[in-house]
């Protein structure tokens, strides 16, 4: 049997998903888990806002990035160098711990005859970070979308992010940072423009 991919995956879990008041006894549960009491005055809405949260910081289940990226323009006067937007804020959690994730993002691409509005890969960086991610899996999805959208001569994703699971439980190391990338087409090929975009994240 074929794998399911993450898209089918998402959508299967979207047709089983419990109600809000199902989600909200869930969080009563770990609540008194956690050796509270879930009618106690302070925590009588707990419940309510987490499930709130959850639809906030989890909101990229139900956005899809490609109609994000939507629209192209052509005419950009024959422009064909790198478009770089650096420190776009990430904010995601991670898929292990559900603890939070977070950095910044740098992004660039070399137009092969369009380009897009730069507000556009900001929100395709916010989608798959409000997602349950590791960092790896979440640089990968940017550059894949940004080459599906837009069939770019290349891309290039750079992500530097602080991992709450490492500082605030386990090994307690609260200034490691983790850095991934991911490069394509001719930021793949071309060391020079890989090097002029690293500069570039370095004064960024």
């Amino acid at each position: 049997m074929d794998a399911m991919t993450p898209e089918a995956a998402r959508n299967a879990a979207a047709k089983t998903r419990p109600s809000r008041e199902e989600a909200e006894a869930a969080v009563r549960t770990l609540i008194s888990w956690a050796g509270d009491d879930p009618a106690r005055e302070g925590l009588l809405d707990t419940p309510k806002r987490v499930v709130k949260a959850y639809e906030e910081w989890f909101a990229g289940y139900s956005q899809d990035p490609l109609k994000a990226l939507g629209k192209t323009f052509e005419d950009v006067q024959g422009y064909e160098d790198m478009v770089m937007l650096t420190n776009i804020d990430v904010e995601s959690h991670c898929e292990h711990h559900l603890a939070p994730i977070m950095g910044v993002a740098h992004i660039a691409y070399v137009p092969s005859g369009a380009v897009v509005g730069i507000s556009k890969i900001a929100r395709v960086v916010e989608i798959f970070s409000k997602r349950m991610q590791t960092q790896e899996t979440m640089t990968a999805q940017i550059a894949d979308a940004l080459n599906e959208a837009m069939q770019p001569r290349g891309v290039a994703v750079f992500i530097d992010a602080k991992h709450q699971c490492m500082t605030t439980r386990g090994v307690h190391h609260p200034n490691v940072s983790t850095i991934t990338s991911s490069f394509t087409g001719e930021f793949k090929d071309d060391r020079d423009l890989r090097e002029r975009f690293m500069q570039m994240v370095q004064r960024g």
